[in-house]
């Protein structure tokens, strides 16, 4: 293209990706053409702040119009084409075909550059009732409207009062949370066999318990069969086993799959996950067509594979990188994205960022954890709440993989923190010796992050083995030191197949050494894990050579195995 002529860049989709691609070119080429595409009535718009308008949180609905056609049009001269859907793409002639979904009309532009940001759809499962009046799935601002409609115009009747979210992913969760705010008897259906998948099952189990302390029926390890429909409405749902839950509203939160047909009709090629793929300049195997957003594979770290990661986070990322190298020919590489998402639930918020272990494994990682649960800032300042953090990183070298946490206060400083030294591949070497603002009524002194990171350096140096939370206890010797009134109040779970369970309070434990046989495989557990490595201590300086502490201690273990009401010979 010679210096004189006006470079032609389309943008197919708006919301994150789309329009931050549409911005960012402008910002960059104040001659270029830029044209963005849009089917929906909106360009721009916050989509992770739907659930609290349903809520009743964000009550003006206008907050959530990030951009409108008119700024884009008058501030950064955007030629915005509202209710025009992209159909065709003609890689040879570098045309795309347009249709006005207002008069239907089709027309064919020239571009020169080509910016695919065709989003996510959610899925809806093929089966009976879906279609049913009361059955909703949360995408757009038009679905947003559509369940706030129906929120809003329920009559108080207990019958019409009452919903079911399908899903306990994200905006499954966050949209429980809300219609429990708006006083719907609310159920909540998963197949998995715990809520938000994505996180290890003993860190979701906090997420579970806080839903059932807010009255919501949790209905997990079971998939959705049909709706049940009465006289051509939602009355509820029936899951795999039979069970009918009752309902007049229904929101389905199965997650989403990528709109790629436009790609794939166009021969660009889609990565392992389904996803459009691209580079680290989000350019597919044809250069001059990016690809960003929820449609678009990203280069994910510390797997080091490429993945969908339907985020706002990256997409926004994404599409301001795409835009500049589109607009100049020049950007830096995106930069790897590890996953770090973070979400509340009543009082309790959740967060993660990089691998889970159960993650870590299935990429062939040989990891390890280290799980604390410690307050958010000085235990002594008013307010202080614990934080259970889990840190994985890997066995040999202590390279941070991921971490996750749960608590009321802080998780989002943590994960920050975790996601900020994955970034930079550290270690958690690195991460213990790291230095965190303190002051009480913000921190500890020994940070819950120095915390986990001292549990993994102390494994790592042969200073204190420890059992996974969920671990079989069979085979050992367990020790509980914890107080017997500790014990009676809250008994030590899964100890079936435990050659002996002791109870000695670890300030005797000295005393009592001959209470134990040196030469088993040794168990010790406390409340939270911190009272269990002092005992570990003392037990392999006198001899015993097999001693692990058990992650967590008895607060972790509850929710990693239940109370099987069965108990070893003491």
């Amino acid at each position: 293209m010679s210096s004189s002529e006006q470079l032609r860049i389309i943008i197919v989709g708006g919301v994150a990706g789309g329009a931050s691609a549409a911005t960012r070119a402008r910002r960059c080429n104040e001659h270029a053409q830029i044209t963005l595409l849009e089917k929906d009535d909106y360009v721009s718009f916050a989509n992770c702040g739907m659930p609290y308008h349903i809520g009743g949180e964000i009550s003006d609905r206008g907050r959530l119009l990030v951009a409108s056609a008119a700024l884009l049009r008058g501030r950064f001269n955007i030629d915005v084409r509202e209710r025009c859907e992209a159909i065709s793409i003609d890689r040879a002639a570098r045309t795309i075909r347009v249709r006005n979904l207002v008069d239907e009309s089709e027309t064919e532009l020239p571009w020169d550059r080509l910016i695919l940001s065709p989003g996510a759809s959610p899925f809806v499962p093929p089966v009976d009732g879906v279609d049913a009046a009361g059955v909703f799935t949360l995408r757009n601002i038009a679905d947003m409207d559509r369940i706030t409609a129906a929120v809003s115009s329920s009559q108080s009747t207990s019958s019409s009062r009452r919903a079911v979210v399908v899903g306990a992913g994200f905006i499954g969760l966050e949209l429980v949370e809300q219609l429990v705010r708006r006083g719907f008897e609310t159920a909540l259906v998963e197949q998995q066999p715990q809520v938000l998948p994505p996180l290890d099952a003993e860190i979701a189990a906090a997420l579970h318990e806080e839903l059932v302390r807010h009255g919501v029926r949790v209905q997990v390890g079971q998939g959705l069969k049909r709706v049940v429909v009465e006289n051509g409405a939602a009355a509820g749902v029936e899951v795999g086993d039979g069970t009918q839950i009752p309902g007049s509203l229904v929101i389905l939160g199965l997650g989403v799959r990528p709109n790629v047909r436009l790609a794939v009709d166009a021969g660009l090629p889609l990565g392992r996950t389904g996803g459009i793929l691209t580079n680290r300049f989000h350019q597919t195997t044809d250069p001059q067509i990016y690809a960003v957003g929820d449609a678009a594979e990203y280069f994910c770290e510390p797997a080091s594979q490429w993945a969908r990661v339907p985020l706002a986070g990256p997409a926004n990322r994404a599409g301001r990188l795409a835009g500049q190298h589109a607009a100049t020919g020049f950007a830096e590489p995106s930069a790897p994205v590890p996953g770090t998402a973070i979400l509340r639930v009543f009082d309790l918020a959740a967060g993660m960022t990089g691998l889970t272990v159960k993650a870590a494994r299935r990429a062939g990682f040989n990891c390890r954890s280290a799980t604390v649960i410690a307050g958010q800032h000085a235990g002594y300042f008013p307010g202080a709440s614990p934080i259970t953090l889990k840190l994985v990183y890997e066995a040999a070298s202590g390279t941070i993989l991921g971490a996750q946490a749960t608590g009321k206060d802080g998780v989002d400083k943590r994960i920050d923190v975790v996601a900020t030294a994955i970034r930079f591949q550290a270690t958690v070497r690195a991460l213990a010796g790291l230095d965190l603002a303190y002051a009480p009524p913000y921190g500890a002194a020994k940070d819950p992050i120095h915390q986990a990171a001292f549990v993994a350096c102390n494994e790592l140096d042969g200073l204190g083995k420890m059992l996974d939370a969920d671990a079989s206890l069979a085979g050992f010797q367990v020790v509980d030191v914890r107080s017997m009134a500790e014990v009676a109040k809250a008994p030590l779970t899964g100890l079936k197949g435990a050659l002996s369970v002791s109870n000695i309070p670890v300030d005797e434990l000295r005393s009592r050494l001959h209470e134990l046989d040196h030469t088993l495989a040794t168990v010790v557990s406390c409340g939270v894990g911190v009272r269990g490595h002092v005992a570990q201590r003392i037990l392999v300086q006198h001899g015993f050579r097999q001693v692990f502490n058990l992650t967590g201690g008895a607060a972790l273990r509850r929710r990693a195995v239940p109370d099987d009401h069965e108990s070893a010979d003491t």
